[in-house]
């Protein structure tokens, strides 16, 4: 009993020496603003990537789109434009033809990738019901 009485009394002067308080946990309303810190730390990823390959999705379109025709207009529209056509506009339209396909594999895969992002943006919402976005303070 001696010793449950000391070390009682060894553990209260080292805690006033220390400055050691006793536990207390924090506000619920400290709590929430944290869990929703996070939360938009995670949907404000989820919306930036989004949008960033949306972004990139439209521009590239845009570009290919333009390709496409500048080749229509290189190719011509005869009937045997192929067997006239120079040597320089065949290796135009050579070019032509890898941009529009490295364009195209892009644009699918930005496709899968926008795909994806809304996926994880529902996903996100649905597990979390009660998350509402904060508005955007204007700059």
């Amino acid at each position: 009993m001696f010793q449950t009485f000391l070390r009682s009394r060894a553990q209260t002067y080292l805690r006033s020496i220390v400055g050691e308080r006793e536990f207390r946990a924090r506000s619920p309303e400290r709590d929430a603003e944290t869990d929703r810190y996070r939360l938009d730390a995670v949907m404000g990823s989820i919306d930036q990537a989004l949008s960033s390959a949306e972004a990139e999705h439209a521009g590239l379109t845009k570009r290919v789109d333009d390709v496409l025709a500048r080749a229509a207009v290189t190719a011509g529209n005869g009937d045997d434009e192929y067997l006239t056509r120079e040597s320089l506009d065949s290796h135009h339209l050579d070019l032509f033809e890898t941009e529009i396909k490295n364009g195209q594999r892009r644009i699918r895969e930005l496709t899968g990738s926008i795909a994806h992002f809304k996926f994880l943006k529902s996903t996100f919402l649905s597990r979390f019901p009660d998350y509402t976005p904060q508005p955007k303070a204007d700059a």
